[in-house]
């Protein structure tokens, strides 16, 4: 008998893992995901509505994010969670959840090592529902982080 997502075990449910070098010490990659003007600048997917993002970062161990947009036709899109492991210039851990699914709650883990003149970012987000939110979270991961690459350049 097939178990439904939700009642999968944690550790059985998908998961992605993307590795990213940048030309930039550890410490500009972490003020681009601690620091809201900063993380405005890179996080605005090709959806969002110009001017639309905003950011509310609460970056301490049990505080919380939100990060919400507009896209061109006027729907609101909301994420947030709670931090829960911040390790300045290292690691950042956070709950996600997007406001419309808010029961599909996955995990982001961000890890930031000194690469010769630059950083090593190792991004995992894990328990994702199912394997076509991990599939969408990929694809928008992968945009993401092709605008973060152009701001830290």
């Amino acid at each position: 008998m097939a178990q439904t997502a939700a009642a999968q075990p944690l550790a059985e449910r998908p998961s992605l893992t993307l590795t990213r070098r940048f030309r930039a010490r550890p410490e500009k990659v972490w003020a681009a995901w601690t620091d809201p003007e900063k993380l405005i600048a890179w996080f605005g997917t090709p959806k969002a509505k110009p001017g639309s993002l905003c950011a509310d970062l609460d970056v301490r161990i049990g505080g919380r994010y939100r990060v919400s947009f507009d896209d061109e036709s006027g729907e609101h899109y909301e994420v947030g969670g709670v931090y829960r492991e911040v390790v300045p210039n290292e690691r950042l851990v956070f709950s996600w959840a997007w406001h419309s699914t808010p029961e599909r709650e996955s995990l982001v883990t961000v890890s930031i090592k000194p690469d010769g003149a630059g950083a090593l970012m190792i991004f995992t987000h894990e328990q994702f529902f199912d394997e076509a939110a991990r599939d969408n979270h990929a694809k928008g991961w992968n945009e993401l982080f092709a605008q973060l690459e152009k701001l830290l350049a």
